[in-house]
């Protein structure tokens, strides 16, 4: 059974203020754009301005950042309060958070951490959907993470954790196939390997972006190209499972925004010749 019932948006870009003029300039390139939500929560007029022209040229989804999804202390209810106010203003389809968690013991701790592969961790994103849920009704997915480290006393692998998560929550997956790669190669692992272990029929949108490697070990750091690894795991999961839509991230280093389009048109033709797209 499929995690949502959502329409196909086809192949966008995470939206970032350094290329605003070239995306307008391009707007017949690009399907959909994803905002980062938490620019907009304490907005400026500016940028509400944006956020409204945004929206009258694109369909939109909203990406979170501190949620803290996984926090055992629950959400921050003011914090989901300003959340709610922007999806019920751009009106998206779905909206996704990490499953991770950003506080503890009252404390904004500045990354997204991993949460422990346990089923009290299950139990706990559980309960903080399901008071996410009666603030907003626009649809939540969940997106797998990288980790630094992982923690000890885990009951379960990644995909099993995902798939159980998931099923817990009634939540749709967003799938980072930069994210997998790079657990992947961090712990010895291969994608490959456990391909079919993923909830795959809990799709709705995916990530791919590129990274560097510092010291031997692999970073999401979204300031290079898509590597060719990644773009196999991301043709593959095209090929695999009905994704309603993808998104190129880039953060820092952004180069010429004709190589950003040319990453957006390989990503959509890749779902044109798997039937995802038009």
């Amino acid at each position: 059974m499929a995690a949502i019932d959502a329409p196909a948006l086809g192949s966008g870009i995470g939206y970032r203020p350094q290329f605003r003029a070239d995306l307008f300039a391009h707007r017949d390139q690009i399907d959909f754009v994803e905002i980062i939500a938490d620019h907009y929560l304490d907005a400026s007029k500016e940028k509400l301005d944006e956020l409204e022209l945004l929206k009258s040229h694109f369909p939109l989804v909203a990406h979170g950042l501190d949620l803290s999804i996984g926090s055992a202390e629950g959400v921050d209810s003011r914090y989901l309060d300003k959340v709610a106010a922007l999806i019920e203003r751009i009106d998206p389809p779905w909206w996704s958070e990490h499953l991770c968690f950003t506080r503890a013991g009252g404390v904004c701790i500045g990354h997204l951490a991993s949460l422990p592969y346990t089923q009290e961790a299950i139990d706990v994103v559980a309960r903080n959907v399901e008071f996410v849920r009666r603030r907003i009704k626009t649809p939540l997915i969940l997106e797998n993470i990288t980790c630094v480290v992982r923690i000890p006393g885990g009951e379960m692998d990644e995909p099993e954790f995902l798939s159980r998560t998931l099923e817990a929550t009634g939540c749709g997956w967003l799938c980072d196939v930069a994210n997998m790669h790079v657990n992947a190669m961090n712990f010895g692992m291969g994608p490959e390997g456990e391909f079919e272990c993923w909830p795959w029929d809990r799709l709705v949108q995916m990530h791919y972006a590129g990274g560097r490697e510092r010291n031997g070990v692999l970073i999401d750091s979204h300031d290079a190209a898509t590597s060719e690894a990644v773009w196999t795991l991301h043709d593959r999961v095209v090929a695999h499972a009905p994704v309603k839509a993808v998104v190129l991230e880039r953060d820092e280093r952004i180069p010429p925004f004709s190589e950003l389009i040319d990453e957006v048109a390989r990503a959509r033709m890749t779902m044109v010749e798997n039937g995802r797209w038009r």
